[in-house]
């Protein structure tokens, strides 16, 4: 099955086909770092991880590029609020998104560019577009796009241009020339300053005076450096295609003269319990504060087993669903930890792993995909009976699937045995619970054998289970 994936700019499902044989350049929006990851990030961080650990298992050369927005009015005022540069406070939140994608098995992209070093090439973009009478320098130095002036704005939001002036408000003093058209450079007044009056505004000086870039051309700048005029793939969180993607295409598509991005492909929306995802509702969850309650596969495999594209609850049940559906793999799993993942190579005539490929070349459905390493565990575990080397070679297989799609990377124990932190109850250590299981053992060989039941019962009631076999005592948390 060709490789097929969902097109904002076209509104199907489509056959891609790339730029250049056997290459993707892929430029995915990334964050603006002025506070700590949220779940909605998680989102599209896994969802491209995902994305692209697939499209290079399947032979496809992928440069992914990622960016970081480090100058941004949110990022300013932030740290005037706490009384530090703007630098200091953009690299604390940078580092904290790269702790939050390893805890999350995040792999990093090729390159990830910041807008402040760009900041040469976002000026030259805008000087092109002025150049070329699709921008012009307002009364107060700012740079404005002409929005009226590209034939094709709209053309991935299906928003019409003249809709788009009537819902606009025009401002008394208004310095643009249309409402509709946004800033490519805002100015900046040498003589204000920032917070304690110790530090000078964040600019850098262009053509037209001091200042610093609107956020929709630092992307323009940042993926014609990375990746050229024109490539294969741009993505994002839902909230992008307009005005943000929108904005770019205008930009790059005008001062490029050629087309900017062949596909786009947007990660659905996260809400909480129903509801949007938001800090004034006292819904908003930062990566953070969920890995102090789930394992850190907990939050993938919730991501991973819907499609990108879909929205997500986001709620207690689902999680601990999520956590269910791992268990099961863990409870085979733990039976094969020195059994390797097998070579991608090997697998052509598997049927598992054909149903697997099938359905992520269907526009990425980790969902069906992983239904079918449902089904191949349960195989196993029938297969195991009789004939345990096909066992094993079956989980070898499915752990290749699982590196494709970033999940089953904790060890089967640690992950059944590791105590729940959602519950209000403080659960038994490791060593009670082992120094109770071996009391139950030994009561068994003194024929004790309602003490060794009591201790199974009493264990229960602690939410940990116990699983006897002929290699011994095993057990789990509920």
């Amino acid at each position: 099955m060709a490789l097929t994936i969902y097109n904002t700019l076209a509104r199907e499902k489509v056959i891609f086909t790339p730029i250049d044989a056997g290459k993707i350049r892929l430029y995915v929006c990334g964050m603006t770092v002025y506070d700590y990851c949220h779940i909605g990030h998680a989102r599209v961080l896994i969802s491209f991880d995902v994305i692209v650990r697939f499209l290079r298992s399947q032979g496809w050369d992928v440069e992914y590029v990622r960016n970081i927005t480090d100058v941004d009015d949110k990022i300013i005022n932030r740290a005037e609020e706490n009384g530090e540069s703007s630098e200091i406070l953009a690299q604390r939140f940078i580092d904290a998104m790269h702790e939050d994608e390893r805890a999350l098995n995040i792999l990093p992209p090729n390159q990830e560019p910041r807008a402040t070093a760009h900041m040469d090439n976002i000026i030259a973009m805008v000087k092109t577009l002025i150049n070329k009478n699709y921008a012009y320098v307002a009364s107060n130095n700012d740079v404005y796009y002409r929005v009226g002036k590209f034939g094709n704005y709209g053309q991935l939001s299906g928003k019409k241009p003249d809709e788009l002036m009537a819902g606009a408000r025009v401002e008394v003093g208004d310095i643009k020339e249309d409402p509709r058209d946004f800033a490519l450079w805002k100015a900046i007044d040498p003589s204000n300053v920032v917070g304690d009056g110790k530090n000078a505004p964040v600019s850098w000086e262009s053509p037209w005076g001091a200042g610093r870039p609107g956020w929709h051309i630092e992307c323009s700048a940042m993926s014609k450096s990375c990746l050229g005029n024109s490539f294969d793939i741009h993505g994002g969180g839902p909230d992008l295609p307009f005005p943000h993607h929108e904005n770019e295409i205008a930009q790059s598509e005008a001062a490029n003269g050629c087309k900017y991005v062949n596909y786009w492909l947007h990660a659905g929306a996260v809400r909480v319990d129903g509801e949007k995802m938001s800090k004034s509702l006292g819904n908003f969850f930062t990566i953070r504060d969920v890995l102090k309650k789930y394992h850190s596969e907990v939050i993938r495999y919730l991501i991973v087993n819907s499609h990108y594209r879909s929205s997500i609850n986001y709620s207690e049940d689902n999680l601990i669903e999520a956590k269910s559906g791992l268990d099961r793999f863990y409870q085979t799993l733990k039976h094969y930890t020195d059994v390797e993942p097998a070579a991608i190579e090997s697998l052509s005539d598997s049927v598992y792993y054909q149903h697997f490929v099938d359905s992520m070349n269907d526009d990425f459905n980790t969902r069906i995909a992983l239904s079918g390493m449902y089904e191949l565990i349960k195989t196993i575990n029938t297969v195991a009976v009789d004939d345990a080397e096909k066992a094993k070679k079956l989980v070898a297989e499915l752990k290749a699937m699982a590196n494709i799609l970033g999940v089953l990377q904790a060890d089967p124990t640690e992950f059944l045995q590791a105590e729940d932190k959602t519950s209000q109850v403080v659960g038994l250590s490791i060593d009670v619970i082992e120094t109770l299981i071996s009391q139950r053992i030994q009561a068994k060989k003194d024929k004790q054998y309602q003490r060794a039941d009591d201790i199974r019962q009493q264990l229960d009631d602690q939410g940990v289970l116990l699983e006897d076999s002929r290699e011994g005592t095993a057990w789990r948390r509920k």
